[in-house]
């Protein structure tokens, strides 16, 4: 069986060492839950590494918002020519930022774990249809 593309499972935010189970509960902009698994249901990998793990997330989280401030203040100079109303950058670089914030939260997190972890590996042995018993 061939294994699963790294971007694939990354753009799904599946677990980096199976890269089948699930990294969150619910959709991206559900109400009823935006959390993360504390185990992989395929493989049985914690998450959470160690305590306090994901408050490395909120450094990724901070250069994906700066990613999207400048993405969203070239779009909006762009469209409007206008270098006059501060106001109008604020708005729309902060609305922007605030729609996006559940895509932020779950990618700092995906990010984090498959590209700032050295103690997190793709195990190609693990990326089958069956599923493990983590026992």
């Amino acid at each position: 069986m061939p294994e699963t593309p790294k971007s694939w499972a990354m753009l799904h935010c599946k677990c980096p060492r199976c890269r089948r189970g699930n990294m969150f509960k619910g959709g991206f902009y559900s109400f009823a839950t935006n959390k993360i698994n504390d185990n992989c249901a395929h493989c049985g990998m914690k998450f959470e590494i160690e305590p306090g793990y994901f408050y490395a997330a909120m450094y990724v989280s901070y250069a994906l918002n700066v990613m999207y401030g400048g993405i969203l203040w070239t779009a909006t100079y762009q469209i409007t020519h206008n270098s006059d109303s501060p106001w109008m950058y604020i708005g729309i670089i902060l609305g922007g930022c605030f729609l996006m914030s559940p895509i932020t939260f779950r990618y700092s997190r995906v990010f984090l774990l498959y590209w700032l972890s050295p103690k997190v590996h793709y195990q190609p042995h693990l990326d089958t249809d069956d599923k493990i018993s983590h026992n």
